[in-house]
């Protein structure tokens, strides 16, 4: 069975689908890593049983220090991909010549790269928006991408349209998981 890592900083909403749909049936979640250590998705590790590690990314100095504490975490457990579901870091060379990761971005890319992508998608001319996964790499939210989903706008209020994208962003990111690991 593939195994694969999940990193989220958040509620760990989409660590828990992954959990729900794909772990033991599909593939085997070896390790969850949140830099937060109030993260709610801490919760949802230990009620599955699934090992969590923190790593607070408030103790290191710079980026780079704290990317080499999280590869080498990564590398204990030798996955076959890395997932990024909701990880808030912005990571140095270090982390992508050395980790098979993906990332899950809430917009069209390239349109809306970095934070606020739900609210700049919606208010952005585009008459749709939508769901990206890509690989990751060092250029923020520029890796090849993997998947893409889109969401029509017209007639939705911006809560609706951020209810579909977080619904969206579930099933987007479950299909290129398995897209990868089947290759």
């Amino acid at each position: 069975m593939k195994k694969i890592i999940i990193l989220f900083s958040g509620n760990g909403t989409n660590f828990n689908h992954i959990i729900k749909t794909l772990h033991k049936k599909e593939l085997e979640i070896v390790l969850a890593i949140t830099n937060n250590t109030n993260s709610k998705g801490i919760k949802i590790a230990k009620e599955n049983n699934i090992p969590i590690k923190i790593i607070d990314s408030n103790k290191y100095k710079n980026r780079k220090d704290f990317d080499k504490v999280l590869v080498d975490k990564i590398n204990e457990y030798n996955p076959d991909l890395t997932v990024l579901a909701g990880f808030m870091r912005i990571l140095t060379e270090h982390f992508t010549e050395n980790i098979k990761a993906i990332n899950l971005h809430p917009s069209l890319l390239p349109r809306n790269k970095g934070l606020n992508a739900i609210e700049r998608s919606f208010e952005d001319s585009y008459p749709v928006g939508g769901i990206s996964v890509h690989f990751v790499s060092l250029e923020l939210d520029d890796g090849e991408i993997i998947l893409q989903k889109e969401i029509i706008k017209e007639n939705l209020s911006f809560e609706e349209y951020e209810a579909k994208v977080k619904e969206l962003e579930k099933e987007v990111l479950s299909e290129s998981i398995l897209k990868i690991l089947n290759k």
